[in-house]
């Protein structure tokens, strides 16, 4: 039997949920810049459509997380959003 936190029920209602799932984070090899931005751009469509999107969002600052596309937003856009809400 499986255990799931309420506040993580979001998560199976998620669009990135699936075989798409690895667009969303980067690849253990060396990644192009072009084909980083053709990646990011293809999560980020795939984020439009989504229906906890701003749960997703909300997770990812929450918990600081480093890596992906959550909620629409790169690490670099998360960071720049946190420190904007610091300020």
């Amino acid at each position: 039997m499986s255990v799931q936190r309420i506040e993580d029920d979001w998560q199976m209602k998620a669009e990135c949920r699936g075989p798409q799932a690895v667009v969303f984070f980067p690849p253990s090899q060396f990644e192009r810049k072009e084909d980083k931005l053709q990646r990011e751009n293809r999560a980020k469509e795939i984020c439009t459509e989504c229906s906890v999107r701003t749960d997703c969002l909300d997770y990812a600052l929450s918990i600081r997380e480093p890596h992906g596309i959550w909620g629409g937003l790169n690490e670099l856009e998360r960071k720049a959003l946190l420190t904007q809400h610091a300020v």
